[in-house]
This record gives structure tokens, sequence and C-alpha cells, in this order.
């Protein structure tokens, strides 16, 4: 699925796209949770958290299980941010610590697959599970350095969501490999995309 959404004459990135779609559900989840006394850090750390016994499950071999959970873990990466709002936090640091939670996140399911592949020596699989940590990582990279540079850099098919949308059920049902050698491949190539985009951008802006 693409990273980029037409509405209307407005683009949107898919992320942003799945959080107004699920409005109806993250605000009143929200507002519950916020009656609770709950804390958006601590649904970002129960985020890390699940998802990292997820990814201790994946290096065991349990992956249907381990993709359960990480599936499991998802949506709190929409709520912890709607519940920030809800309470009036700063955004730009709300937003710092959930991309740097959702590195951590990303990553830690890497190494529960590298560990289970060099266990088994399945030296391919390593060398896929590499390359996708490699590209899902520059692809963040790009966007943020872009950002730093006054450009956007959102084009592009594999963002995190769509990582997770096939990494997860991958797991969950028992062929990780072949949606990590989707996201080793797909990854990369958006990583590229970025950098022309940023490229071409930068050239109109020089022109300007």
């Amino acid at each position: 699925m693409a990273e980029t959404v037409q509405q209307g004459k407005k683009r949107t990135t898919f992320t942003e796209w799945l959080r107004s779609t699920f409005r109806w559900v993250l605000e009143p989840t929200a507002s519950f949770l916020n009656r609770m006394g709950v804390q958006p850090n601590m649904l970002t750390v129960s985020g890390l958290v699940g998802t990292s016994v997820g990814a201790w499950l994946v290096s065991q071999g349990e992956f249907s299980w381990g993709g359960f959970l990480i599936l499991l873990m998802g949506p709190i990466d929409a709520l912890d941010g709607a519940l920030a709002r809800l309470k009036g936090e700063s955004e730009d640091f709300g937003a710092f610590v959930d991309s740097v939670t959702d590195r951590y996140s990303e990553l830690v399911v890497y190494g529960g697959l590298l560990w289970y592949s060099l266990g088994h020596t399945l030296s391919g699989w390593s060398l896929a599970v590499y390359l996708a940590a490699f590209g899902s990582m520059l692809v963040s990279y790009t966007r943020a350095r872009a950002q730093s540079l006054g450009m956007e850099a959102k084009v592009g098919w594999f963002s995190r969501v769509e990582r997770v949308l096939i990494l997860g059920p991958a797991l969950l049902f028992n062929i990780p490999f072949i949606g990590v050698a989707i996201i080793a491949a797909g990854s990369n190539l958006t990583a590229l995309q970025r950098i022309w985009h940023v490229r071409a951008e930068a050239h109109r802006q020089r022109k300007n």
C-alpha cells in the first residue's frame, strides 16, 4: 500500500490516513485512558516492552505468537499520540520520543529474527534481516534528514506502518522470511526514492 493517499486535493501519509479513519476509536479510547490517569509515556513504554517480548518469542522460533503480540502492540503507537494531544503535552517532544521508541521497537524485532537465523546457521536469512533493518532505518533517516533541511520526504511505499503490516502477518502465518525479503527490497528502494526526491526538491528550491 502506498505511503501517500489522495484525499481530495490534499496528499497525506498512509499513517495519517489511518489515524484519521480510526479517529472514532482512538479519541474515545484516549479519553477513557486519560480518566484512568494513564500517561502517554506509559503507553509508549508498554508498547516497547510488549514488542520486545514478541521479539523474544520470534528469537525462539515462536513466530506466530511473536507476530500476534507485535501486531497487538501496533495500535498503542497511535494511542499514545492521541492521549498526548488530549493532555495538551508538547507535540515536538512527544513526537521525538515516539519516533525514537519506534526505532527501538523495530530493531528489537529484527534482532529476534537475526538471533533465530544465526542460531540455525541460516546465513541467507541473516543477510536478509540485515538488509531489512538497514533499509528500514534509512527510510526513517532520509525523512528526518530532509526535514532538518526544511524539506519533506514522505514519498515511497515502505514507511514503518507498511513494514509492520507486512512483517506482522508474515510472522503470524509462520512465513517470516518472506516478509523480511519483501521489506529488504522495498525499504531500500524507498530510501533511494527519497534520496532522489530530496535531490529534485533541492534543485527546485535553488532555481526559485
